[in-house]
């Protein structure tokens, strides 16, 4: 099985990459403790309303929010609206009882949280491993090379790179030898999810 660091950041090229079944897949196969330092939007199922539910988890291995944003939109704006301020200092990584912490991010990695800070200097700033999120169909190549570079810059520790959609071996490949990176796992599309599904996609794909 991939070995896991104790505390890592899930993070993505694009919103709506994937994140959060990815984040939940870990959490349920490691019987994580998941949390989600930005969450923009409240009008729908939020993401860690989202994970306790596919996992079953219990609230023990689920942490507060730092920041609960009206509007699904980038946390800068939607803070904005809000009349809140997200400064760097306000976050500091959780406590937690379990053997694994899976953090996941909002949006890409080139989000604006406030006039200057973004996703990335987050994960910085929080002094994680990356695990960075990629669609698998066409467009994913600039979008990944350009994420893995940006990371790559700050000295973000990269774990490997999960794909998300139907299987495409001439995308993997690339990434693998163009971004000289580990291709760690190819998540297909799921009808349905829960701790069964999870797990099997868990133990198909990362083992």
């Amino acid at each position: 099985m991939q070995h896991f660091p104790t505390s890592l950041f899930v993070t993505g090229t694009d919103t709506g990459i994937g994140k959060t079944v990815v984040s939940a897949m870990l959490t349920q196969a490691l019987s994580a403790t998941y949390w989600k330092p930005i969450q923009s939007g409240l009008e729908e199922e939020t993401d860690t309303q989202f994970v306790k539910r596919v996992t079953e988890l219990p609230d023990s291995q689920f942490v507060k929010e730092r920041f609960q944003l009206t509007e699904p939109l980038s946390p800068h704006a939607s803070a904005a609206i809000d009349g809140v301020e997200i400064k760097m200092n306000d976050f500091k990584l959780p406590e937690f009882d379990t053997e694994n912490l899976i953090v996941e991010g909002a949006g890409g990695l080139m989000v604006p949280m406030n006039g200057k800070d973004m996703i990335i200097d987050l994960i910085s700033y929080l002094d994680l491993p990356a695990l960075l999120v990629s669609r698998s169909e066409l467009g994913t190549l600039n979008h990944t090379f350009l994420s893995l570079e940006a990371m790559r810059e700050r000295d973000i520790e990269i774990l490997g790179v999960v794909m998300n959609g139907p299987k495409n071996e001439s995308n993997r490949k690339a990434i693998e030898k163009y971004g000289n990176i580990d291709v760690l796992a190819e998540i297909p599309s799921m009808n349905e999810l829960g701790p069964e599904s999870l797990q099997e996609c868990f133990d198909t794909e990362f083992c």
